[in-house]
């Protein structure tokens, strides 16, 4: 029997074609470029018909703005803490036990600083704001860097499902409240040694060390029970689900039953999340269509 043969069985010999190609190189990269650019078209004819669109984004759309949690990114506002600890990415860092919250909020301070309060390196939220801003449209993202506010979406229009790295909240957590940090991470990034530019960049003056902790007093705690405060992420079962939280979640289905009854229950987790999610709400689409025909 031959190879082709015991891969798939040989019933299925006659569908080959459905499990490999052996096309040379060339001509399946121009397979690839005809079916993108074919897509792309795709896209650009559906978008333009559109009464109103819905976007899904997770981490690609942040990692192809520039947002990356590993390399020179991290490099760049890490080296003294990967010294340190060998951690070779922020996420990593983000989950090491620290011995101090002087030391912990020292490593989130910046980490929020640099991916909340800088605009990504390159515009590509501010390109698809282009795209979508004449549109009626709505954002579902599990996203908690802020860009698509920062390029121009309404607030309005948004779902932070996971929340966002600009807010704080109660450890413990004991009220379902959350705290903009902007003015606390400023201070505790600036605790540091860093200057913050009039643009918002985070500069580090010639032959300055960063310090690898702040002084008590910039420490947060909950103004009510007096815990360490946490970032409001979605990280285990102590994320706070605000006010705002709701209000964005409502918006958001209010949004989806204006077109043909159609509702879903708002996405909560990550990372899979927004794929799944789309896929099954594209399906449900497509059948609230058949029904209508």
């Amino acid at each position: 029997m031959k190879f082709w043969d015991r891969v798939i069985g040989n019933k299925n010999r006659k569908h080959r074609s459905r499990y490999c190609s052996f096309e040379g190189t060339e001509q399946l990269q121009e397979k690839r470029d005809y079916m993108k650019e074919n897509n792309i078209e795709s896209l650009r004819t559906a978008l333009a018909q559109a009464d109103a669109v819905v976007i899904g984004a997770g981490a690609g759309l942040s990692t192809s703005a520039g947002f990356t949690y590993s390399g020179e990114w991290f490099h760049t506002w890490f080296s003294d803490f990967e010294k340190k600890y060998h951690f070779g990415d922020m996420y990593s860092g983000g989950f090491y036990p620290y011995d101090t919250l002087e030391e912990y909020w020292a490593y989130w301070s910046r980490y929020i600083y640099v991916n909340r309060y800088r605009n990504a390196p390159k515009p590509v939220y501010e390109k698809l704001w282009e795209l979508v801003k004449d549109k009626d449209y709505f954002v579902l993202t599990t996203n908690v860097d802020h860009c698509f506010q920062k390029a121009g979406f309404d607030k309005k229009s948004l779902f932070y499902t996971q929340g966002d790295y600009g807010l704080f909240q109660c450890s413990k957590p004991c009220h379902q409240s959350t705290y903009d940090n902007e003015t606390m991470v400023r201070q505790m990034v600036e605790a540091q040694g860093y200057q913050i530019g009039a643009d918002g960049a985070l500069i580090l003056p010639e032959g300055t060390v960063p310090k690898m902790e702040i002084p008590s007093d910039p420490v947060p705690h909950c103004p009510k029970c007096g815990r360490p405060m946490s970032m409001n992420l979605r990280a285990d079962d102590t994320f706070v689900e605000d006010g705002g939280w709701h209000r964005a979640a409502e918006r958001y289905s209010e949004f989806l039953r204006s077109f043909k009854n159609y509702e879903e229950q708002p996405a909560t987790y990550s990372p899979g999340v927004i794929p799944y999610f789309f896929l099954k709400s594209c399906m449900k689409w497509l059948s609230l269509q058949k029904q209508s025909v």
